[in-house]
């Protein structure tokens, strides 16, 4: 019984460790590879807006650009359903 909590008092914390390390290092690619969040730096593709309409159907708007697309996404692809200059916003 004694090494069964020996064994216990060793490995949970060195999970819990693992856990955190892959937690830590999962959000360290993503900035890395894809910059900060908000940032927006260089990038010129930004979601504005997602709308589910049924399982596995729904339909976005992006910006790239400054244009505004509005795409319908399904499980057999994307088709591109309009586009229209992106609104003008003043920042203050």
């Amino acid at each position: 019984m004694l090494e069964y909590l020996l064994r216990l008092a060793l490995l949970l914390p060195l999970l819990a460790g693992l856990i955190w390390g892959s937690l830590w290092l999962t959000r360290y690619l993503q900035t890395r590879l894809h910059g900060a969040p908000g940032a927006g730096g260089g990038r010129h593709l930004q979601l504005v807006e997602t709308q589910l309409l049924a399982p596995g159907m729904k339909l976005a708007v992006v910006r790239f650009h400054d244009r505004e697309i509005l795409l319908g996404l399904s499980r057999q692809g994307l088709v591109r359903l309009g586009e229209a200059p992106a609104p003008v916003t003043e920042t203050a």
